[in-house]
């Protein structure tokens, strides 16, 4: 890839960020919300699969791979920034048909977690073979997010997430994303892992500038800005009810 393709332009908005200006990345669920989120000026947009389960009507998991990568493809046709999508754990497809499909979608970039089909932690040294096996496959073409799913699944130690964590960049990955990693195990995380850090800011906790400060050098919402508009939804859903025909 030429310098500047989408990709590249990821990667370069990840490196030499100030501790308290990490990459704030949108999640959007539809091309409505991402036109939105680029408007407001955001350099890239990150689609949670969460979110478009929801927008598809869908429990988060159980989207078909056809509707979420076609539901990924309209999101990056509708704006001019790079995208990156939650692809779960790539759907158990190889790395070679996984990077055919994902290229073909336009996006810049793949979140991919280290959590099976059936909920329980993949092997740690198995999933980094896999990912080399994409990375590979992809070469400068993808940027890469390597999802450690230690702490959602009960796995509390930080020295667990740092392990996988360095074994995934090792495999290429571009950066790693401890979900859920509390606030004060991101200065451990980051001395740890020599790799850009993805952290998951949440509606009660530090704001994305600490964050930053704390470690992260990329913030994301999951389905957490969804949650969001749907409150105002329901609001909206309360406010026309009362003008609802009796009987």
């Amino acid at each position: 890839m030429t310098p500047g393709s989408p990709a590249d332009v990821l990667r370069a908005l990840h490196s030499g960020r100030a501790a308290d200006d990490p990459l704030v990345v949108p999640g959007p669920w539809d091309a409505a919300s991402a036109r939105v989120f680029q408007e407001a000026g955001f350099p890239t947009l990150a689609t949670p699969s969460a979110g478009i389960a929801a927008s598809l009507g869908y429990e988060d998991g159980e989207t078909p791979p056809e509707e979420m990568f076609a539901a990924v493809a309209r999101v990056v046709r509708a704006v001019s920034v790079p995208v990156t999508a939650d692809l779960e754990d790539g759907y158990g497809l190889a790395p070679k048909e996984l990077v055919a499909r994902v290229l073909e979608t336009g996006t810049a970039g793949l979140n991919l977690e280290d959590s099976g089909r059936s909920g329980g932690l993949k092997d740690p040294r198995e999933h980094a073979a896999w990912l080399a096996e994409v990375r590979a496959e992809a070469g400068p073409r993808l940027f890469l997010n390597a999802r450690v799913d230690t702490y959602v699944r009960g796995v509390d130690d930080p020295a667990a997430a740092i392990e996988r964590a360095r074994l995934y960049a090792e495999a290429g990955a571009d950066c790693v994303y401890p979900i859920n990693a509390p606030a004060a195990h991101l200065p451990l995380l980051r001395a740890g892992i020599d790799a850009p850090l993805n952290a998951l800011s949440l509606p009660d906790g530090p704001s994305p500038a600490e964050l930053g400060r704390l470690g992260a050098a990329r913030i994301t919402f999951g389905h957490g800005l969804l949650l969001r508009t749907l409150r105002g939804v329901a609001e909206l859903a309360e406010e026309l009810a009362e003008f609802r025909p009796l009987g």
